[in-house]
């Protein structure tokens, strides 16, 4: 059987946000062809929780961060690796705009939430999620 495979490094100059999802939909679009999403939330959720993992690598990390995606017999991993070794803070999320929410999210999508060290320094996190 043939798989989808992402690995790509994230700037952290040139909007590595957008360009993470602009990867994650053509991954996506890769993956579908090879085998059918499980539900029409399928696209959505995962690109939800590359932006959150990417942006909470951004925003509280310092140095590279990298982004792994990978078709799986009935689900999508999505990795982000980062070099700080600290896992993530859950925070209560705020109703003001405070946010908070990211985590929450990322937790609730997943069905499977692996936090590995990276022998170099640093962590990966990676959420399974449904296709």
């Amino acid at each position: 059987m043939s798989t989808a495979v992402l690995d790509q490094p994230l700037s952290r100059t040139a909007q590595p946000a957008a360009s993470a999802r602009d990867a994650t939909r053509a991954f996506l679009a890769r993956a579908a062809r090879l085998r059918a999403p499980a539900g029409n939330e399928s696209v959505d959720n995962v690109l939800l929780v590359v932006a959150e993992l990417v942006s909470n690598a951004i925003r509280h990390t310092v140095g590279p961060c990298a982004l792994h995606l990978e078709l799986l017999d009935h689900s999508i991993d999505v990795c982000v690796a980062d070099r700080s070794p600290q896992p993530p803070q859950p925070r209560t999320p705020g109703t003001g705009g405070t946010g908070g929410w990211g985590w929450f999210l990322v937790r609730r999508l997943a069905t499977h939430i692996r936090i590995k060290p990276v022998p170099e320094g640093g962590k990966t996190i990676c959420a399974e999620l449904p296709w």
